[in-house]
């Protein structure tokens, strides 16, 4: 017989089974998704080709002998010669040191320093990799 007094009760463990699941999938799934939006950008005014900034190169050899492009100045008096190189270049031009490992710390930073005081603002040091 049929009790109608009898209230029913729901399992809803294999509910909650089923909806982990699915959640576990989506945390897992979601940070492989990659939006990509194709951009249209508007052309501009005007149209210049990009032209590639002349810079000056400082190489300094492990004999103290410092190269700026093709010219060659003795370690003692870079300083006066820097400065009279110097006056024929803007002051906003990058200058990229590169010295020999060699060399020490006090070396470097006397070039670095004539480079400075020469007014040029733009300096790096170039590393190897």
């Amino acid at each position: 017989m049929f009790d109608w007094e009898e209230k029913p009760e729901l399992n809803i463990t294999p509910l909650v089974d089923v909806m982990l699941v699915l959640l576990a999938i989506l945390m897992v799934t979601t940070p492989a998704i990659i939006y990509q939006e194709e951009i249209n950008l508007p052309k501009g005014s005007k149209t210049k080709a990009y032209k590639k900034t002349k810079s000056i190169n400082i190489k300094v050899d492990a004999k103290k002998r410092i190269y700026v492009g093709k010219e060659r100045f003795s370690y003692s008096n870079f300083a006066d010669s820097f400065i009279m190189l110097a006056q024929k270049y803007e002051r906003n031009i990058p200058i990229y040191i590169s010295a020999d490992k060699s060399l020490s710390y006090g070396d470097v930073m006397y070039i670095l320093k004539v480079v400075k005081e020469a007014g040029f603002l733009k300096v790096s040091l170039i590393t190897s990799e």
